[in-house]
C-alpha cells in the first residue's frame, strides 16, 4: 500500500501542487498586505477624507457596502497579473531549454 501511495506521489506530482498551493497562499497574503496596508490608504485616503469616510469598508451606495468588494477586485488583479508574468518566464524557460537540447 505505501508503494502505491509513493508512485501515485511521483505519478501526479502531489508535492509540487502541495507547493504551488503553499506559495500560492503567501502570494496572496503578500499581495492582500500590500492592497490593504499600502495602496488602498495611498489612493483612497484623500478621497475618503473628502467624502467624510474613516476607511474604504465604509464606501457604500443605498446600504450596499462595496469596500472590501474593491479591495478585493484590486487583489484579483494583481494576484492574476502576477501568475501571468510567472507562466510566461516557464514558458520562456521551457522555450530555450528545448531549443538548446534539439542542438
Amino acid at each position: 500500500m505505501i508503494k502505491e501511495f509513493m508512485e501515485f506521489l511521483r505519478q501526479y506530482n502531489v508535492f509540487g501542487l502541495a507547493i504551488a498551493v503553499i506559495i500560492g497562499g503567501k502570494l496572496n497574503a503578500l499581495v492582500s498586505s500590500l492592497v490593504n496596508d499600502f495602496l488602498t490608504p495611498l489612493i483612497f485616503n484623500p478621497v475618503l477624507s473628502a467624502l467624510g469616510l474613516k476607511s474604504i469598508e465604509e464606501l457604500s451606495w443605498r446600504g450596499i457596502f462595496y469596500g472590501k468588494l474593491v479591495s478585493a477586485a484590486i487583489d484579483f488583479v494583481i494576484v492574476a497579473f502576477i501568475i501571468f508574468l510567472m507562466i510566461r518566464w516557464l514558458n520562456r524557460i521551457t522555450k530555450t531549454a528545448k531549443k538548446e537540447g534539439g542542438k
